[in-house]
């Protein structure tokens, strides 16, 4: 089994290769690149690519390493027994069983996302270490030991809001997205509009790559965002020709909050768009 390009997702040589020497170490991938590059969605791709089902951990600032493994739900069970319910007597009844439970004991081997690791508290990582080392945890309220049946293929996304301890970090195979460049851009493209003008494509991204090389500019638009900006400019049908006239003095691009999403950056386009204006006198 191996990772290619599927219908809906383009990936570099070096993306397919990082993703199957991760499933052939049997480590963890750790990916990093800027938001909106792809990385969530690789992981969908890769469970389609190699026909598996996906387990998704969506990781939160407020999420809990063991709430990966499982939550013992003590409160229902006090209040139950005060009931006089009879299931209180099981304390299976109130084990809650987490993403990495789910993918350790599936039939089959799964693609198990991680995503956004780095949201989390600085200790989360490390709280994970032996679980995803030696695939096995202990559960003390019922005194059972999960192994994982088979060793899922475990996808973990970082947009390095926070550094990674060295310990997890040795664990995985690291692979970063760069930012696609014109050519591959416009192979993402087709896949998401294959019927789309091609010139109104190679206007579209000459404007979204001068406004990504704006210096100063706090975010830089991302390939979803390209993506939602053309959309609209089909449905407003915008021609390509509009596009073409890329006056200095009109800096800002039409329809721009698909591209541009903070005050700071539309307010640097129209001082950049000004002082053309004022130069051109």
């Amino acid at each position: 089994m191996t990772f290619k390009s599927t219908d809906q997702y383009i990936a570099t040589d070096e993306l397919r290769m990082a993703v199957n020497a991760a499933v052939t170490l049997q480590r963890p991938l750790l990916v990093k690149g800027e938001p909106g590059t792809g990385k969530t969605m690789l992981a969908e791709q890769v469970a389609q690519s190699l026909g598996k089902p996906l387990i998704q951990w969506n990781i939160k600032s407020t999420t809990r390493a063991q709430q990966g493994l499982y939550d013992y739900d003590a409160v229902s069970r006090l209040r139950d027994s005060q009931l006089g319910d009879d299931k209180v007597h099981d304390i299976n009844n109130y084990i809650v069983k987490g993403k990495l439970w789910e993918a350790f004991t599936a039939d089959e081997q799964v693609v198990l996302l991680i995503d956004e690791i780095d949201k989390a508290d600085i200790e989360f990582p490390n709280d994970l270490l032996q679980e995803i080392d030696k695939m096995e945890f202990y559960v003390y309220e019922t005194r059972q030991l999960i192994k994982a049946k088979q060793r899922p293929i475990v996808i973990i996304t970082s947009n390095n809001e926070k550094e990674l301890p060295d310990a997890f970090l040795r664990r995985c195979f690291f692979h970063y997205i760069s930012f696609p460049d014109q050519d591959t851009m416009k192979a993402i493209v087709d896949v998401h509009f294959p019927d789309i003008s091609q010139e109104l494509v190679k206007e579209a991204l000459e404007v979204f790559f001068d406004v990504r090389k704006v210096p100063g500019l706090k975010k830089k638009p991302s390939t979803s965002e390209l993506i939602d900006w053309l959309k609209l400019l089909l449905a407003d049908e915008v021609p390509a020709d509009l596009l073409q006239q890329r006056d200095p003095s009109k800096a800002i691009p039409p329809l721009c909050g698909a591209l541009v999403k903070n005050e700071q950056d539309v307010q640097l386009l129209e001082k950049l768009a000004f002082m053309a204006r004022r130069a051109g006198r």
